[in-house]
């Protein structure tokens, strides 16, 4: 679960993937002495004070018609528009320009928490190059070196000081799904067909990602909460046609769900942002059920719905647990078959088994077929246990982990989805050495 979402901005060359990096302790932005070299915005996410925090690195923004700047402004607007707390970088060693007090008007404008980090103070000698930025209007500035580490702690502190504080939501007992995917493939109206058709709407809380709305209700004497990350509800804002701002919502959604309704737009067919955003429920562990869409704008014959089952199959590799639907949300046909599945791949995220029963059949895998040998070495599993649910992760005690394969560890996973089904359902495989 994510704590709170900061975004960093700033002109140009003030170093914001420095700092970025600096925080992550890798290398994932670019980092150049050029220029504008981030023009979208970058992912990432570390703990701090007990606190998970997930950083949005943008490009630079400037007064200039640079190249493109309308773009780059429009992705930084995405990210201060879903951040808590925005963060913005100035250059101590150039001091204040007016790209600087252009940025800092609109973030003015933003209402949002603000931090102001003077990077590029490397030694005390140049703690005095900070206060020309108090004209900015945006608090006491933070002296930092993204190059190298100095104040970056001081500067994490005060990000999770104005972390606004989260309100709990009691759904004991409720099933959450979200329903996530690229732009224009349906979402809202499979949110709406799940909705308006003999359902008893509960209530409507607002989620804690903007423009997300959480619906609690009731289907066959069952609660459910919809984690609709589309915005039904209000008109999208102008960046609702950015395509990567599915990305961030999604991130957002899945944190909060159970099990993960990843909707394909059926008259398009499969394109490759479809398997990004998939991959983010993947990763994240939880229930995945693939929701063909529009399906009533397909031309179909008894042949066509196996056909599209094998090109998934085959473009969504990582997913083949995942049990796969075809509806048509506009016109709510077939919405009705998700219930029982949504209800099935919640069940076997929660299903736990039994050690004596798991390691029955762990020992019958490994009758079955035996590990080979490697550098004269063979794997030796002693015992499993399954140390948590939703998600699944079951933990193999062994006499060297590095003896567990990846086509090994999977031949034990196809097993025991043999054994226990978890249909949509992945599971995690630890090898752990027997004495740690």
């Amino acid at each position: 679960m994510i704590d709170g979402t900061i975004a960093i901005v700033g002109r140009p060359n003030v170093g914001k993937s420095t700092v970025f990096n600096r925080i992550l302790e890798e290398r994932m932005a670019i980092v150049e002495d050029i220029p504008g070299v981030t023009r979208d915005r970058i992912y990432g996410e570390c703990m701090w004070l007990s606190r998970n925090l997930r950083f949005i690195d943008t490009g630079g923004i400037q007064i200039a018609d640079a190249p493109f700047q309308k773009e780059i402004k429009a992705q930084v607007d995405i990210a201060v528009s879903e951040a808590d707390v925005v963060v913005m970088i100035v250059n101590g060693a150039e001091g204040l320009t007016n790209d600087d007090e252009y940025i800092a008007k609109l973030l003015r404008k933003e209402n949002k928490p603000l931090i102001l980090a003077v990077n590029k103070i490397d030694d005390y000698a140049k703690i005095n190059d900070i206060y020309e930025f108090y004209a900015l209007g945006i608090g006491d500035p933070l002296a930092i070196s993204g190059a190298h580490g100095i104040g970056i702690g001081d500067l994490l502190d005060r990000c999770v000081e104005l972390l606004p504080e989260k309100k709990s939501k009691s759904y004991e007992g409720m099933i959450k799904f979200a329903i996530i995917g690229r732009p224009n493939v349906g979402k809202s109206s499979l949110t709406n067909a799940f909705l308006n058709e003999d359902r008893v709407i509960v209530s409507d809380v607002e989620g804690t990602t903007r423009d997300a709305i959480d619906t609690v209700f009731k289907y066959d004497d069952k609660t459910y909460v919809v984690i609709d990350t589309a915005g039904i509800r209000k008109r999208g804002k102008i960046y609702e046609n950015v395509e990567k701002y599915a990305v961030l919502r999604a991130k957002a959604a899945i944190d909060r769900a159970d099990v993960i309704l990843v909707v394909i737009d059926g008259e398009k067919g499969i394109i490759e942002q479809d398997k990004h955003v998939a991959g983010l429920a993947h990763e994240a562990l939880k229930g995945v059920i693939i929701v063909y869409n529009k399906w009533d704008l397909v031309e179909k014959d008894d042949k066509t719905m196996a056909t599209i089952e094998k090109k998934i199959r085959n473009e969504f590799a990582y997913l083949d647990y995942a049990p796969i639907a075809f509806v048509s949300a506009i016109n709510r046909k077939r919405v009705h078959t998700l219930f029982p599945l949504i209800n099935l791949v919640y069940d076997n995220l929660n299903l736990r088994i039994k050690t004596n029963v798991l390691n029955e059949v762990i020992y019958d895998a490994q009758l079955a077929n035996p590990p080979k040998t490697h550098n004269g070495k063979r794997l030796k599993i002693y015992y499993g246990s399954q140390v948590q649910i939703a998600p699944c992760i079951i933990v193999l005690f062994v006499n060297d982990p590095e003896l567990m394969h990846f086509s090994y560890a999977r031949y034990l996973e196809n097993k025991l989805r043999e054994a226990f089904g978890f249909e949509g359902v992945p599971i995690k495989i630890i090898a752990r050495r027997k004495d740690e």
